[in-house]
């Protein structure tokens, strides 16, 4: 693969079964993307993080890659050059182009105090970029500070080789399931409002001290999540009472993105992430808070078993499975993703969250850490996707929004202040 001293060394891999799919979703509009982001408690040092990045990136061979496309599949391979910092740029998750920076498909950037990566779906997903990230920034601070910080929790130990467990397709390894899987879903609500141009992004943050969130939800008896699932099925409910004069109402769906390196004890860096869904039909009747953290904490707590998520894994790996499917030629494979995306993108979801939960970091690098933060790329449907991280006590929640009107993050955070919280708001709007 390749050594600390940065010599690579060549080999090549198929996509996850999770990333096979975001090829053919590439387009001149949207990017399926995501950011994370330390703010440290002092100004980057550029030419010291560029360091950091070229003695870190042999250390993660899976994401030191191109893409690259045979006659049946995109592969992997990996990627000669060099990569870059840069500064920050206003509108994160910019879509990806596969013959621009270096062909990587990752871009880390600085402005002020921040360091963030805009990192592809297809490398992996929010815990891989987490790690990934802190791993960079750890060796950033040795090199600036002059102090040793060892490896555990999100950092990784830069001078050990990356272990056949890292690299493995956990999908392909746990999907067993005999079950069958109904994937038959309603095409639900959908905020309107005035669309953005194409690659903008509005970003709003509520900055929360987790342990006063923490009480809160500890007092309903519910997780953070339920929690904020509840809180925007809630803010969307209303928005479509206001907004819409029809007397039936569509459901309201919230998807949220589940981690499953700890139900199979994998180690992956690459993607394992299943999308579970939460929703509710207005035209039963009112709901209130409490209703719908009875809805949200049941239905996620009946689906977040082991045996659910084989099924659901097991189900997705089908496709892939089928004779039929490996033997057609990838510009047909493609052609049939980007077909089936144009028609039915995010029309089973009104929003996203995506809750990274607690980054551990070493306690040698808290004294320079102020907050984490975790960002999913705008919907193209969905008007406010959301993103969640805690790290040094500070719960970060983030929206992107790809619509100009930010009446779903105020509403969702005037609720956390009426109900007693202390909300501090950064965001990139004028």
């Amino acid at each position: 693969m390749s050594d600390i001293t940065g010599e690579k060394k060549s080999f090549w891999f198929a996509l996850d079964n999770a990333a096979k799919i975001f090829p053919g979703q590439n387009s001149k509009t949207w990017s399926n993307s995501f950011r994370v982001c330390y703010e440290l408690n002092e100004k980057i040092d550029p030419e010291l993080l560029q360091q950091a990045l070229l003695e870190v990136i042999p250390r993660f061979p899976c994401y030191n890659v191109r893409i690259r496309h045979g006659f049946f599949w995109f592969y992997l391979e990996t990627n000669k050059n060099k990569p870059v910092v840069m500064q920050d740029i206003k509108n994160p998750c910019y879509r990806v182009k596969f013959n621009e920076n270096g062909r990587f498909l990752f871009k880390v950037y600085y402005h002020g105090s921040r360091i963030a990566i805009d990192c592809y779906h297809v490398l992996t997903d929010g815990c891989g970029g987490k790690i990934f990230l802190s791993t960079l920034v750890a060796r950033y601070l040795e090199l600036k500070h002059g102090i040793v910080i060892p490896p555990g929790q999100s950092v990784l130990d830069i001078h050990s080789s990356c272990s056949a467990a890292e690299l493995e397709d956990s999908f392909v390894k746990y999907a067993d399931s005999k079950a069958k899987f109904s994937r038959r879903d309603k095409f639900v609500y959908h905020a309107n409002g005035t669309k953005m141009p194409y690659h903008t992004v509005n970003v709003t943050s509520g900055i929360i001290p987790f342990d006063d969130f923490h009480k809160l939800t500890k007092a309903y008896g519910v997780t953070v999540t339920e929690f904020l699932a509840a809180l925007m099925l809630q803010v969307l409910i209303e928005k479509q009472n206001t907004d819409s004069k029809k007397r039936r109402k569509r459901e309201v769906s919230i998807q949220i993105p589940v981690d499953l390196r700890r139900t199979f004890n994998s180690q992956t860096l690459r993607n394992f992430t299943i999308c579970m869904r939460v929703k509710v039909d207005p035209n039963k009747g009112d709901y209130s808070f409490d209703e719908l953290l009875t809805q949200v904490k049941y239905q996620l707590r009946l689906a977040n078993d082991p045996k659910e998520h084989n099924m659901m894994i097991t189900a997705n790996m089908g496709i892939e499975r089928n004779p039929i499917v490996r033997a057609l030629p990838l510009f047909i494979k493609n052609a049939g993703v980007s077909i089936s995306f144009f028609f039915t993108a995010e029309q089973t979801t009104s929003s996203l969250i995506t809750n990274l939960g607690s980054v551990d970091i070493p306690k040698e690098m808290l004294p320079y850490v102020n907050k984490f933060i975790f960002m999913p790329a705008p919907g193209k449907l969905n008007a406010a996707r959301c993103g969640v991280a805690t790290c040094n006590n500070n719960l970060v929640i983030t929206f992107s929004n790809s619509f100009a009107e930010s009446d779903i993050e105020r509403s969702f955070f005037v609720r956390l202040v009426k109900m007693g919280l202390h909300v501090k708001i950064e965001s990139n709007r004028e």
